[in-house]
C-alpha cells in the first residue's frame, strides 16, 4: 500500500509543474475521454491532482475504501483511453484504444482481487 501512496504523489508532483508550467501540456486535460483546452483545463487540473493526493492518504493509511476507489479510477482511466482514441483526432483508432484500454484495465483487476483477499481477511463485522 505504501508503494501505491508513493506512486501517487509522485503522479501529483509530476502533474502539479507540468500542469501550471508547460503549455504544451498545460492546455489540454482529458476527462473521460474528451479533451479540455484553455482556461477549462487550468480550472479542471486541480480535480486530477485532488484525485491523486486523496489516493495517497487513502493508500498510506490503508483506508478500507481506498482499493475499491482506485480500481473504478482504473477503468475509469481504461474507458477513457478507448474514447479518447476514436474521439481525439490525436487518438489512433478504437482498436488501438481497445488495446490501451485492456492493458490499463489490468492493474484494476488486481485492485479488485487485492481488495477481496483484503475483505476477506477482516473480522466480520456485526
Amino acid at each position: 500500500m505504501s508503494a501505491l501512496a508513493a506512486f501517487c504523489l509522485v503522479t501529483v508532483l509530476f502533474l502539479v509543474p507540468r500542469d501550471l508550467f508547460f503549455a504544451e501540456t498545460r492546455d489540454v486535460e482529458v476527462w473521460l475521454g474528451f479533451e479540455l483546452r484553455g482556461a477549462a483545463a487550468l480550472a479542471t487540473a486541480p480535480l486530477h491532482w485532488a484525485i491523486f493526493l486523496v489516493g495517497a492518504w487513502g493508500f498510506w493509511f490503508r483506508r478500507p475504501w481506498i482499493l475499491p476507489c482506485a480500481a473504478t479510477y482504473v477503468f475509469y482511466i481504461s474507458l477513457s483511453h478507448l474514447v479518447w482514441s476514436e474521439a481525439s483526432p490525436n487518438g489512433s483508432g478504437w482498436p488501438m484504444g481497445l488495446v490501451q484500454a485492456l492493458a490499463i484495465a489490468c492493474p484494476g483487476v488486481l485492485l479488485v482481487l487485492a481488495h477481496r483477499r483484503a475483505k476477506a481477511r477482516r473480522p466480520a463485522e456485526d
